[in-house]
């Protein structure tokens, strides 16, 4: 079997303004460093609200629309408006990254591939039911874990973020669900300021992870193979959702963890390999953060040569 690749240029038409971190060279960096990749592609289509409404209230898909500005930007954070644009070019962008993460699991979940990374953006994992925050808008993710459970039936699934920040939207969405594990390490202290170990959910199906400022990629990967994979293993979820995010990476400036190339590509292994055991290798990955642009680049190419790894 193969890796899918689902991204689309109009991932490139989410203008954000100057300065901010979650810019458009974030994607076009990820997309060159994959080029060259033995890969299927694929283009992500636009999602149906019909999806989106497994995690949103219409009322709030109505709201993101309504705020597509003619020109400019239109900050979209209900709180601040500091953090969470939208250009007149956003809307294809948005639906497209919720639609990539929905199609890859379809093709996963079906056979037609052995995993996919969706390479879009916005990101998605700090997104909660009614409230944009942190460059998000859509649970890009945790629509697909809801996809797969409703859709395709499904009896549990699990994600596992590795973002440096909280996947505090996935875990919102996702927690008061028994059928989904959520799995997410993060820098604390660190925004949004979520995220401690005595934080479960009401079910117990919550894994926070918190990791110290200067946390190297040996002490993540101890954390990981002592607490992952036996939540994992413990779970025996059907599919693997991964919230890739490589800002843990020690060259980026939005937080302190001192992550390298390498922990990705061992943390990658771990998760397919655990998949394998509990879910015939279905894994599907999507883009979250990154913000210092080659190291992005590099970690990303290295999660997506150990998923072609893991498909052969």
């Amino acid at each position: 079997m193969t890796t899918a690749l689902l991204t689309h240029a109009e991932g490139l038409a989410h203008v954000t303004p100057t300065g901010m971190p979650e810019q458009v060279a974030r994607l076009a960096y990820v997309q060159r460093t994959l080029e060259d990749l033995d890969l299927l592609r694929v283009d992500p289509p636009l999602a149906n609200d019909a999806s989106i409404v497994l995690c949103h209230p219409q009322s709030y898909i109505d709201f993101v629309r309504s705020k597509i500005p003619a020109h400019g930007f239109a900050g979209l954070d209900r709180e601040t408006d500091a953090e969470t644009f939208l250009s007149p070019t956003s809307e294809n962008a948005i639906w497209r990254a919720v639609g990539g993460t929905v199609k890859a699991v379809d093709m996963v979940l079906d056979d037609e591939v052995q995993n996919a990374f969706v390479a879009m953006r916005p990101p998605g994992h700090h997104a909660e039911q009614s409230l944009p925050m942190g460059f998000c808008i859509f649970g890009n993710v945790a629509i697909a874990a809801k996809h797969a459970l409703e859709v395709h039936g499904l009896d549990r699934v699990a994600v596992v973020d590795f973002d440096v920040h909280h996947g505090n939207g996935t875990q919102a969405l996702l927690q008061d669900d028994p059928r989904a594990l959520v799995i997410t390490s993060q820098q604390i202290p660190l925004w949004p300021g979520t995220g401690q170990a005595e934080d479960r959910g009401p079910h117990q199906t919550v894994l926070n992870i918190p990791l110290a400022p200067g946390t190297d990629g040996a002490h993540a990967i101890a954390a990981y193979e002592t607490q992952v994979i036996p939540a994992l293993m413990a779970h025996k979820p059907g599919l693997i959702l991964i919230s890739a995010g490589f800002d843990a990476h020690q060259d980026d400036p939005l937080a302190q963890l001192n992550w390298s190339v390498d922990t990705y590509t061992r943390l990658t292994d771990m998760i397919t390999q655990a998949a394998q055991a509990l879910c015939k290798g279905r894994v599907v990955s999507v883009l979250e953060g990154g913000y210092d642009l080659d190291a992005l680049a590099a970690c990303a190419r290295a999660h997506v040569q150990s998923l072609i790894k893991a498909a052969l």
